[in-house]
């Protein structure tokens, strides 16, 4: 709750461990949503009275119960006097649903502990100010940073008026993603390939490339076992040159092509094959990336996976939109004629050179998987 901080408590210095505890087990509760409640951010809460758990609850679904409803819910009367830990500030704002900010304070609660302050401008601060006024005990930032976590892609769109972008890049050893032909089924192995879906699974929308369309015809789904959701599908064809027939315009959900030719004529047959025309100005002779992450921002796309060629990637990475990197590296060599990550300009000295972060590093199946965030 920051700008507040003679009315809170701000720092996990003055939080026991009880605190991180029950706020952990809120946490836990919050990625229960991972796949589920977008364009709406990932929460969980627990409700807590005299050192025993009343309520849980976790938001499932955009237009669905709030976390804090559904724990209030469980609690019942014996809410009143306790104290709600909740991965994100209870909103103050009429959306979808009721105002989680009214709910608590009609429940009675003593103590609302709160993750983080909420990025977006209805509430930042005022779910917080609104529990102050009716005589709620408010705290906040207590295991911030692992809130964060769970919702990048909220708070870029809220913070930055972008979605949060990551690129998923199979590749070799060698750093090859594709043969000289353009040709990349299957560099990386079955494991990886699975734990890559559950990664387009959390994502508002794939993010590909004209080329990467021709050359492997992909469908860009969803395949994991059960029903997901199936995030959009954006194809950035700056002349337009997708086929009508292409896999990409017979799936279930949205296809979007954001291209930079005006002509009705050339968009009928693709918007007659179930296309979605996205014209945006162009930059150099190409879509302008920068507009489009903005335009995606304003239909509520959160996380973003980039499942590219070079040239794309390449683009991302020179006009400053890739935050997150998912490289799955493959134990064999494709050789130096093999297409590489990137397509960027040479560099004339190492001090040019693009530094990352490296997140996590563990191994899938035969492959390793190395997340890397732009330092």
């Amino acid at each position: 709750m920051r700008g507040n901080r003679e009315d809170s408590l701000h720092t996990d210095s003055v939080f026991t461990a009880t605190d991180h505890t029950y706020m952990a087990d809120a946490l836990r509760l919050a990625e229960r949503g991972l796949y589920t409640t977008d364009p709406n951010p990932r929460v969980g809460c627990v409700i807590v009275k005299d050192e025993k758990v009343i309520g849980r609850g976790f938001h499932r679904k955009a237009g669905e119960a709030h976390a804090e409803v559904l724990a209030l819910n469980e609690a019942d009367e014996a809410a009143r006097g306790a104290t709600v830990y909740v991965t994100l500030e209870p909103c103050m704002h009429l959306g979808r649903t009721g105002p989680c900010a009214d709910a608590l304070i009609e429940a009675g609660v003593a103590r609302v502990i709160a993750a983080m302050q909420d990025p977006n401008p209805l509430v930042a601060g005022k779910g917080f100010a609104k529990l102050r006024a009716a005589g709620i005990e408010t705290a906040s930032d207590l295991l911030e940073e692992q809130a964060r976590q769970i919702n990048p892609g909220f708070i870029s769109r809220m913070a930055r008026g972008r979605p949060w972008v990551r690129s998923k890049l199979a590749v070799s050893l060698d750093g090859r993603m594709a043969l000289v032909s353009g040709k990349s089924k299957w560099i990386s192995g079955e494991a990886a390939r699975e734990d890559a879906q559950r990664w387009r699974a959390r994502s508002s929308a794939i993010l590909t490339g004209i080329g990467t369309v021709l050359a492997d015809d992909p469908a860009f789904t969803v395949r994991l076992p059960g029903e997901w959701r199936q995030p959009k599908r954006i194809v950035v064809d700056s002349s337009l040159r997708m086929r009508p027939d292409a896999l990409i315009l017979k799936q279930p959900g949205e296809t979007h092509i954001a291209t930079t030719i005006t002509d009705a004529a050339h968009h009928t047959p693709l918007v007659a094959a179930g296309a979605r025309l996205l014209v945006l100005p162009a930059k150099d002779d190409h879509v302008d990336l920068a507009v489009l992450m903005r335009r995606l921002a304003e239909v509520e796309c959160n996380e973003i996976l980039v499942e590219a060629g070079a040239q794309l990637n390449g683009a991302l990475l020179e006009a400053g939109l890739v935050d997150e990197f998912i490289i799955y590296m493959a134990p064999h060599l494709l050789g130096d004629s093999a297409r590489g990550m990137f397509h960027l300009p040479p560099l004339m000295d190492m001090g040019g050179r693009q530094e990352l972060q490296i997140t996590d590093l563990r191994q899938v199946g035969e492959d390793l998987r190395i997340m890397a965030r732009l330092k």
